[in-house]
């Protein structure tokens, strides 16, 4: 028997293939498209896939560096809505094509290494275990409308930029008065902190809703099967048990990082004599400095996917990654729970389906 591994276990490859969790269920994306796996309340698994567009037909200036990282956001966060959306119709057994959908396990070409092998293939196989095939794309239930889509998203930015910007900016002004050139690197650090402590507090505060508490054990059971995959072990609950909940190449990490470079950013960027310039005071000034911190977002963003995602995914045995990523790894601690057998069952599920795709991609192009 293996023993248990931690976070600072080396992997045997990486892989490109990441997730999220959502209610009662666990989404996992790859290259050519993406599945999510729901719990159902009977206890049987309700699987559905997308299809995502070839990423080599992107437009060439969607691929430039800082550039990637945005779009890549803005994606990632309109499938996990797409998938959170599957999750609410599904959970219940009594949504459309739920039942009939319940019990469905993914099932995959499998057995070398690398590759996830269908967990009916091991030798214990989940509960209400049967292989199913995916539902037909005409029992696919509707995606949410535009317009519903829009006003969901348009509350969520809403909230966001309320708690993790404005009210930091605030804060620090009512605490260090304005923001002047002298004080720059000081003023931005106390509303690092702040932002820090909102995040902190947010996360806490919402964990303690039983309903999150498992959503965030779905978390860390998506982390362990992709930490299993990337050992090259049979996709078991089993085996994934054996791992760290905890991943760099997690959103956490990304979020946490994007406060840590906003820093550096924010003290390079003259806003404080940018304000001088216009004359701005009181509220004028607040919006300034408010207003600099939206329009900066994006390069916060593309620097932390950058380093996050891209060198971090790539070098994850690296001492610096784990040095530079560990206030994010830290903060999974939050954001994670140890999972049930029925969590990882799902994220498997999942990870199974996503790596199928890909193989038939692969051979597609053979």
């Amino acid at each position: 028997m293996l023993a248990a591994r931690g976070a600072d276990a080396g992997e045997l490859f990486q892989t490109h293939i990441g997730g999220s969790a959502v209610l009662e269920g666990v989404m996992m994306r790859g290259r050519c498209g993406w599945a999510v796996s729901v719990r159902t309340d009977s206890g049987g698994m309700y699987v559905e896939e997308r299809a995502l567009p070839d990423a080599a037909e992107r437009p060439a200036w969607q691929k430039l560096p800082i550039v990637r990282g945005c779009v890549s956001f803005v994606e990632s966060m309109r499938i996990s809505y797409e998938a959170l959306s599957i999750a609410v119709d599904h959970v219940c057994d009594e949504a459309p094509g739920g039942a009939a959908e319940a019990g469905a396990v993914a099932s995959a070409p499998g057995g070398e290494t690398g590759t996830p092998r269908t967990v009916q293939d091991t030798a214990e196989a989940p509960r209400d275990a049967q292989v199913t095939p995916p539902a037909p794309p005409a029992d696919v239930p509707d995606e949410p409308s535009d317009a519903g889509m829009f006003a969901s998203v348009a509350v969520g930015v809403l909230l966001g930029v309320a708690l993790f910007v404005a009210l930091p900016v605030s804060a620090t002004n009512l605490l260090m008065g304005d923001l002047q050139a002298h004080n720059s690197l000081a003023w931005n650090l106390v509303e690092a902190a702040f932002r820090l402590a909102v995040l902190v507090a947010y996360i806490w505060g919402v964990g303690r809703l039983p309903d999150m508490a498992r959503v965030f054990a779905y978390h860390g059971a998506e982390h362990q099967a992709i930490h299993c995959y990337e050992h090259g072990l049979d996709l078991t609950p089993e085996n994934c048990m054996r791992f760290s909940r905890l991943h760099v190449r997690c959103g956490t990490a990304f979020i946490v990082m994007t406060v840590i470079i906003a820093v550096a950013v924010n003290a390079v960027v003259p806003v404080g004599a940018l304000a001088d310039a216009l004359g701005a005071t009181g509220i004028a000034r607040w919006l300034v400095v408010f207003a600099s911190r939206l329009v900066l977002l994006p390069l916060v963003m593309g620097i932390s996917y950058e380093i996050t995602v891209r060198w971090a995914g790539k070098h994850p045995d690296n001492p610096l990654v784990r040095i530079v990523l560990w206030p994010g790894l830290q903060m999974q601690r939050l954001t994670t729970r140890v999972p049930d057998r029925g969590m990882l069952e799902c994220a498997i599920s999942s990870l199974v389906r996503v790596r199928a795709q890909e193989v038939r991609a692969e051979r597609a192009r053979m």
